[in-house]
């Protein structure tokens, strides 16, 4: 990707991108909308690295192993997203899983089901983006299964090197293969946003504003 990341978190919206994805036919590309940042002011952008876990009822042989492979795998800039098919039980995500994955070069973290150490991690200011909390372990409750392979999230499929971007509004996911188009049209989306916002403080009628440039 030849946009610096830190320009296209700084830049951008979930809601710009999320238009342009629609307009080039991707129009499943936001994950659910229970996902939420633990601090509103949080925006994220980075490459998908991937992780799943499945609900069970007994302790494994060996908690916490495909999890622990995982975070140990992260690479700088790796967003590491994390499906649990939405499930409430426990939480999969904590504090000190946030201090490795951020020391690993990790930019945030996203998962459907819930986290907890929410106090910790928000004064570590590293990312999260849950479903909400819970002081339970995931451990006999959630034991994660594979990494690195493509994931349902909802009705998006997140494959590992997609990008993703997150802020209040949402997380969307930017397939890797037309990320470099979608960057593009986003940032042209921005300048015409900002010309429209413009006219529209002058007092334009916003009908007028909309057929000119077609934004809104």
């Amino acid at each position: 990707m030849s946009f610096p990341p830190e320009e296209v978190r700084d830049r951008l919206s979930s809601a710009v991108l999320a238009d342009v994805l629609d307009r080039l036919g991707h129009r499943q590309s936001a994950l659910p909308s229970t996902v939420r940042p633990l601090n509103p002011a949080w925006k994220i952008f980075g490459r998908a690295a991937t992780l799943r876990a499945v609900a069970v009822r007994v302790e494994p042989s060996h908690p916490y192993a495909v999890e622990m492979e995982c975070i140990d795998a992260l690479q700088p800039g790796d967003m590491l997203i994390a499906a649990t098919d939405g499930d409430r039980g426990s939480a999969l995500w904590g504090e000190l899983l946030s201090t490795s994955a951020r020391a690993r070069g990790a930019v945030g973290v996203v998962l459907d089901g819930l986290t907890r150490d929410a106090a910790r991690i928000l004064a570590m200011d590293f990312p999260v983006f849950a479903a909400g909390f819970s002081p339970l372990d995931s451990k006999g409750r959630l034991d994660c299964v594979e990494h690195g392979r493509p994931i349902r999230f909802g009705e998006c499929v997140v494959c590992p090197g997609d990008w993703v971007f997150g802020d209040i509004d949402g997380v969307v996911v930017i397939p890797n293969e037309v990320c470099e188009t979608a960057l593009v049209r986003a940032l042209e989306k921005v300048s015409g946003e900002n010309r429209v916002r413009d006219e529209l403080e002058q007092g334009r009628s916003l009908r007028e504003v909309f057929a000119e440039h077609g934004i809104l």
